[in-house]
């Protein structure tokens, strides 16, 4: 097995350590505002008391989550379809966290994985959550053209060809593969109303139900399309060590079922209440990075084909 160094583990410590003290802040309620303009500033009023102090990697360039912009994103015709093969069987648990609530997999086997896309490995399932907002204007961690969702979905993944377990992939690079997914209100979605249903069991922090016989693979869109790039976890340890993979369509869940979420508190039972909502981490600069799609941007591509027509219309007969 490969040993983590010292200096990763004190690293870890830290911001275990940060955490804790953060969190024990008291959250700071947040009047929302319906004008559209006020949405971006009144998302960042909103923050989690995670957030409210600094909190970030000494010398990171990869932190997430970003805004992916449609028209500077580049197409890579080399990015291959996202392969996706879980096992309904391997889900285990619902595990209120004090932050979001987490649904956990068997991962001691190759049985709930990915592969493909811009992967090299297959990644194991570990985990998937969400994050979302106390109203429908904000929530998703990532936005798209600077538009907030009103909550994201993450497929958590870990590479168990180049690691031995979940923790150490945590800390290394090519670690972990992270499925982003935005939810955006309208039709009910069946395939996540069995979460829900389970979700007023572990109202409070640190409350764990059985949760079995799920595939989560009903929550992803039927399109294939994707954006990718080089990122971070956007919880401590906010380790570098994320292939992001942001799918660009949104699934649709109705009101109710959003406002479930919303139903969970972050505080443990005989403690004041606190409603589990907007915890999601601000936008980080992108950096140096490139963000690649799976897909040609149709209105870039429109435009170069309404001028490539109009150039060969332009040509005198018999030119080349």
């Amino acid at each position: 097995m490969v040993v983590m160094n010292r200096r990763k583990i004190i690293s870890l410590a830290h911001f275990c350590r940060q955490l804790n003290r953060i969190w024990s802040q008291r959250l700071v309620p947040v009047r929302p505002c319906s004008l559209a303009i006020c949405i971006h500033k009144n998302r960042n009023d909103a923050l989690h008391p995670l957030w409210q102090s600094p909190l970030s990697i000494p010398g990171g360039t990869r932190q997430s989550p970003i805004d992916i912009q449609w028209r500077d994103s580049i197409f890579d015709p080399y990015l291959r379809p996202l392969k996706i093969s879980y096992d309904p069987d391997t889900c285990l648990h619902i595990w209120n966290n004090g932050y979001s609530f987490l649904v956990e997999f068997e991962d001691s086997m190759d049985k709930s994985i990915i592969m493909g896309g811009p992967l090299e490995n297959q990644y194991r399932l570990k985990q998937f959550h969400f994050h979302w907002g106390a109203i429908n204007e904000w929530g998703s961690e990532h936005t798209i053209d600077s538009r907030v969702y009103p909550a994201e979905l993450h497929l958590v993944h870990w590479n168990a060809v180049k690691y031995e377990s979940f923790e150490e992939a945590v800390m290394e690079g090519n670690g972990l593969a992270v499925i982003g997914v935005f939810l955006k209100l309208g039709a009910y979605h069946e395939g996540l109303q069995k979460l829900v249903d389970a979700l007023p069991a572990v109202k409070h922090k640190d409350e764990i139900v059985e949760f079995d016989t799920f595939d989560p693979s009903c929550l992803l869109p039927s399109c294939p399309d994707y954006w990718t790039y080089a990122g971070s976890l956007t919880t401590p340890p906010l380790t570098e060590s994320v292939t992001w993979i942001i799918k660009k369509k949104a699934i649709e869940v109705d009101e109710n079922q959003l406002e479930a979420f919303r139903m969970l508190l972050f505080t443990s039972p005989g403690e004041e209440e606190k409603r589990m909502v907007d915890n999601f981490r601000p936008l980080q600069p992108l950096m140096n990075r490139t963000v690649r799609s799976s897909f040609q941007n149709q209105h870039l591509l429109s435009i170069e084909t309404r001028l490539e027509e109009e150039t060969q219309h332009a040509r005198p007969w018999g030119g080349f």
